[in-house]
């Protein structure tokens, strides 16, 4: 089966088409990564238009779509949902929802996913072997590890991957710079044995907080 898997959630657009074979292969027949915060509105339809060029197929040999839900910045998650479920609802295949700092986990024994929350914070998940057991959340760098550890006394990372910078503020010396790929958004969402029996995750933006821009108070 052919999947589109789209992110949004990272200044990195990505838009990809993933095989999954009948035997739970799965493989990226074509990816298209644009990095630009603030393009993300004008990119990601091409991006997807030549991913599917670069896979020799057409819109209608899609079977399913997945799509980071974040968390991420208002502005980029609403692209990126609004594309990727009028995709799906113009070829009658299901969108997956998945929460897009699952798509960067490695599967070590303990580590956490960061991206940047802009403010000076960071969005983060805490994984063990691969299962979310934290999170998602913001918070200031320095806060994450004490707010992890309240509720996991002892949870000490091996790695922190996501955005690069901001992973050195969390755990100095521990960051792995990670970035969404279509072939993990795939896997996160469930398809692994070749079949369309994974459930669609919910649609659900997860902004964890109040969009950056602000409608100015004389116009209230």
């Amino acid at each position: 089966m052919n999947i589109l898997a789209v992110d949004t959630s990272t200044p990195q657009v990505t838009a990809g088409i993933v095989r999954v074979a009948p035997g739970g292969e799965v493989e990226t027949l074509a990816a298209q990564l644009h990095l630009d915060a603030r393009a993300h509105n004008e990119v990601l339809v091409p991006l997807i238009q030549q991913a599917l060029a670069d896979a020799t197929l057409a819109p209608a040999d899609l079977d399913a779509v997945v799509v980071g839900c974040g968390p991420g910045p208002f502005t980029g998650l609403r692209v990126g949902m609004a594309t990727a479920a009028s995709f799906a609802d113009a070829l009658g295949v299901a969108c997956h929802g998945i929460c897009s700092l699952d798509a960067l986990a490695a599967g070590v024994s303990e580590e956490l996913v960061v991206t940047d929350a802009r403010r000076r914070e960071v969005y983060f998940a805490a994984y063990r072997d691969g299962e979310r057991v934290f999170g998602p959340a913001v918070a200031k760098p320095a806060d994450v590890l004490g707010l992890i550890q309240q509720e996991l006394p002892g949870f000490e990372p091996a790695t922190v991957r996501g955005s690069l910078d901001h992973a050195e503020l969390v755990a100095p010396g521990k960051g792995t710079q990670a970035l969404p790929q279509p072939e993990n958004m795939a896997r996160v969402a469930g398809f692994v044995d070749g079949t369309q029996e994974a459930q669609p995750g919910p649609l659900v933006p997860l902004y964890l907080r109040r969009p950056d821009a602000a409608i100015p108070k004389s116009m209230r």
